[in-house]
């Protein structure tokens, strides 16, 4: 396969789209939201039942995007230098060596994260909002990109704990791919192994590619109208009787990323208002919790959309 020009075109992404469908079969706007909340410099968290696709997702964005990939599979047990590292004293030096631990890695896939204690979860705050770490006084940078993938089993399920909304609010979207479509699964039964595709994938981008790619997801313009929509529908959640808190000032910032990331790649250099509303519902729903059951209610978040107008 032809190597990749220098810098990243609309063509190279639609690839990049074109190549995880091919993956993650019956799920085409899924896979666009993964990636855009990926050039928006965001994380994700995929809230689904096991065996839908949640890890073939993850090693397929890394696959297809050339980037350095860990899975950690999280459990009550774990602690948080299993995720971080740890110094480690050698005797021969006389002195502490760190140990880097599978976050230091370009796309770190968090399995089951509400499976671990919420100890260990919040190893991943500094990780994800300053892409760094500090372990015993010193700070270590994290690789660029930086893409942290939360998979999460449903709440109901046994032996897992909540995640608190400190961290929630770093995600900046939340997806569930469900079952697919009976076309679909009846492609994936007749098909070849996912597993044995993923091993044949030439990445279609590099990682300093990408990189760019986000740097002009910035450059997408924003009319101050469309600045007027973020305020009018945060200020909404805020007001809106149906939940318990608003949306933050972080939750407006990432949900401006997202929409120009959804622009970028529609091919467009400027954001526009569908563009907001075809992220919204992943970029708010796991934030609002709905003040009669407590839970992210997407229905809620939907009618709020639809009532609030377009300057």
């Amino acid at each position: 396969m032809a190597q990749p020009s220098s810098r990243p075109t609309p063509a190279h992404l639609q690839s990049a789209l074109d190549q995880l469908d091919l993956l993650i079969l019956g799920k085409g706007r899924e896979t666009r939201l993964a990636l855009a909340c990926l050039l928006a410099r965001g994380h994700l968290l995929i809230e689904d039942l096991p065996g839908v696709g949640k890890t073939t997702l993850a090693h397929a964005l890394a696959a297809v995007l050339g980037l350095a990939f860990q899975r950690v599979q999280f459990t009550s047990d774990m602690l948080p230098a299993d995720l971080i590292g740890v110094n480690i004293y050698e005797r021969a030096s006389g002195e502490f060596r760190f140990h880097p631990g599978p976050v230091f890695s370009q796309v770190v896939l968090a399995d089951e994260i509400n499976r671990a204690t919420p100890k260990t979860q919040s190893a991943l705050l500094e990780a994800m909002e300053e892409r760094q770490v500090t372990l015993d006084g010193e700070t270590r940078p994290l690789p660029e990109p930086f893409f942290v993938i939360a998979t999460q089993n449903p709440a109901h399920q046994i032996g897992t704990f909540p995640l608190p909304e400190s961290q929630l609010d770093r995600f900046l979207m939340r997806l569930t791919l469900g079952y697919p479509d009976a076309a679909a699964e009846r492609a994936m039964l007749l098909g070849e192994d996912r597993r044995d595709m993923m091993k044949r994938i030439a990445p279609l981008l590099t990682p300093e590619q990408l990189s760019q790619a986000q740097e002009a997801v910035r450059a997408v313009h924003v009319a101050p109208a469309l600045v007027d929509y973020v305020q009018a529908l945060t200020h909404a959640t805020r007001e809106s009787p149906d939940f318990v808190n608003g949306l933050s000032p972080r939750a407006a910032l990432g949900l401006l990323a997202a929409a120009r990331a959804w622009a970028m790649l529609d091919g467009r250099d400027a954001a526009l208002p569908e563009d907001l509303q075809a992220v919204f519902d992943s970029v708010a729903t796991h934030r609002l919790l709905a003040r009669t059951s407590g839970r992210p209610q997407p229905e809620l978040v939907r009618k709020l959309v639809a009532n609030v107008a377009i300057p």
